[in-house]
Protein backbone atom coordinates (compact mmCIF):
# COMPACT_ATOMS: atom_id res chain seq x y z
CA UNK A 1 0.00 0.00 0.00
CA UNK A 2 1.22 3.54 -0.98
CA UNK A 3 0.86 6.02 1.73
CA UNK A 4 2.00 9.68 0.97
CA UNK A 5 2.92 12.02 3.54
CA UNK A 6 2.77 15.65 3.48
CA UNK A 7 5.28 17.83 1.58
CA UNK A 8 8.29 19.74 4.26
CA UNK A 9 9.07 22.47 1.38
CA UNK A 10 12.88 23.33 1.33
CA UNK A 11 13.87 27.29 1.42
CA UNK A 12 16.65 28.47 0.34
CA UNK A 13 18.35 30.79 3.79
CA UNK A 14 21.69 33.23 3.19
CA UNK A 15 22.55 34.17 6.44
CA UNK A 16 21.44 31.86 9.58
CA UNK A 17 20.87 34.69 11.96
CA UNK A 18 18.29 36.37 10.21
CA UNK A 19 16.51 33.15 9.27
CA UNK A 20 16.45 32.82 13.23
CA UNK A 21 14.72 36.00 13.58
CA UNK A 22 12.72 35.80 10.73
CA UNK A 23 11.06 32.17 11.40
CA UNK A 24 11.73 31.82 14.95
CA UNK A 25 11.74 35.33 16.22
CA UNK A 26 9.03 36.63 14.23
CA UNK A 27 6.75 34.05 12.77
CA UNK A 28 6.74 32.27 15.81
CA UNK A 29 8.52 29.07 14.47
CA UNK A 30 10.24 26.42 16.47
CA UNK A 31 13.90 25.61 15.94
CA UNK A 32 13.57 21.91 15.55
CA UNK A 33 17.22 20.36 14.15
CA UNK A 34 20.36 21.12 12.32
CA UNK A 35 22.24 19.32 10.61
CA UNK A 36 26.13 20.16 9.57
CA UNK A 37 28.86 17.92 8.86
CA UNK A 38 31.30 20.51 10.19
CA UNK A 39 31.27 23.82 11.70
CA UNK A 40 31.97 25.56 8.41
CA UNK A 41 29.20 23.73 6.35
CA UNK A 42 26.38 25.41 5.10
CA UNK A 43 22.98 25.41 7.20
CA UNK A 44 20.39 22.78 6.64
CA UNK A 45 17.65 22.69 9.85
CA UNK A 46 14.13 22.21 10.26
CA UNK A 47 11.56 24.73 11.37
CA UNK A 48 7.92 24.14 12.35
CA UNK A 49 4.85 25.60 14.25
CA UNK A 50 1.57 23.97 14.37
CA UNK A 51 2.30 20.21 12.43
CA UNK A 52 3.80 22.97 9.49
CA UNK A 53 7.84 21.61 8.77
CA UNK A 54 9.86 24.03 6.58
CA UNK A 55 13.28 22.94 5.94
CA UNK A 56 16.07 26.03 5.55
CA UNK A 57 18.77 25.40 3.46
CA UNK A 58 22.11 27.74 2.64
CA UNK A 59 23.31 24.38 0.59
CA UNK A 60 24.53 25.78 -2.87
CA UNK A 61 21.50 24.39 -5.63
CA UNK A 62 19.11 23.29 -2.62
CA UNK A 63 16.02 25.76 -4.06
CA UNK A 64 16.28 29.38 -5.12
CA UNK A 65 15.06 32.58 -3.49
CA UNK A 66 11.85 33.83 -4.58
CA UNK A 67 10.45 30.26 -3.75
CA UNK A 68 6.20 30.37 -3.05
CA UNK A 69 4.53 28.04 -0.64
CA UNK A 70 0.74 27.75 -0.52
CA UNK A 71 0.16 27.28 3.43
CA UNK A 72 -3.65 26.46 4.14
CA UNK A 73 -4.22 27.96 7.90
CA UNK A 74 -7.05 27.70 9.87
CA UNK A 75 -6.78 31.34 12.33
CA UNK A 76 -5.53 33.52 9.69
CA UNK A 77 -6.78 36.94 11.37
CA UNK A 78 -5.23 35.43 14.73
CA UNK A 79 -2.20 34.75 12.96
CA UNK A 80 -2.02 38.35 11.67
CA UNK A 81 -3.00 40.10 14.59
CA UNK A 82 0.39 38.00 16.29
CA UNK A 83 2.54 39.57 13.30
CA UNK A 84 0.49 42.88 13.61
CA UNK A 85 2.05 43.21 17.33
CA UNK A 86 5.79 42.17 16.34
CA UNK A 87 7.75 45.43 16.52
CA UNK A 88 10.36 43.48 14.09
CA UNK A 89 10.78 45.63 10.68
CA UNK A 90 10.69 42.36 8.79
CA UNK A 91 6.70 42.56 7.07
CA UNK A 92 3.51 44.39 7.62
CA UNK A 93 1.53 41.77 5.97
CA UNK A 94 -2.08 42.01 4.80
CA UNK A 95 -5.27 39.73 4.67
CA UNK A 96 -6.36 40.00 1.03
CA UNK A 97 -9.71 38.33 0.01
CA UNK A 98 -8.99 36.38 -3.18
CA UNK A 99 -11.63 34.20 -5.39
CA UNK A 100 -10.16 30.67 -3.16
CA UNK A 101 -10.27 32.39 0.19
CA UNK A 102 -8.36 34.76 2.25
CA UNK A 103 -4.59 35.15 2.19
CA UNK A 104 -1.90 36.49 3.57
CA UNK A 105 1.67 36.60 2.51
CA UNK A 106 4.82 37.29 4.10
CA UNK A 107 7.41 37.46 2.29
CA UNK A 108 11.17 36.28 4.07
CA UNK A 109 14.41 38.13 4.12
CA UNK A 110 15.55 35.80 0.78
CA UNK A 111 12.79 36.77 -1.06
CA UNK A 112 10.35 33.52 -0.33
CA UNK A 113 6.50 34.24 -0.49
CA UNK A 114 5.20 32.14 2.48
CA UNK A 115 1.28 32.30 1.87
CA UNK A 116 -0.54 31.90 4.17
CA UNK A 117 -4.85 31.17 2.88
CA UNK A 118 -7.62 30.30 5.02
CA UNK A 119 -9.55 28.84 1.90
CA UNK A 120 -12.54 27.57 3.17
CA UNK A 121 -14.04 30.14 1.52
CA UNK A 122 -13.72 29.26 -1.62
CA UNK A 123 -13.86 25.35 -3.48
CA UNK A 124 -11.72 23.40 -2.05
Amino acid sequence: MVELQPAIPMLRVFDEGLARRFYEGFLGFGWEWESRSAPTDPLYAQVSRSGLRIHLTAHFGDGTPGTHLFLPVTGLDELHAELAEQTASFSRPTIETVPWGRVMTVVDPFANHLNFTDWRLGDQ
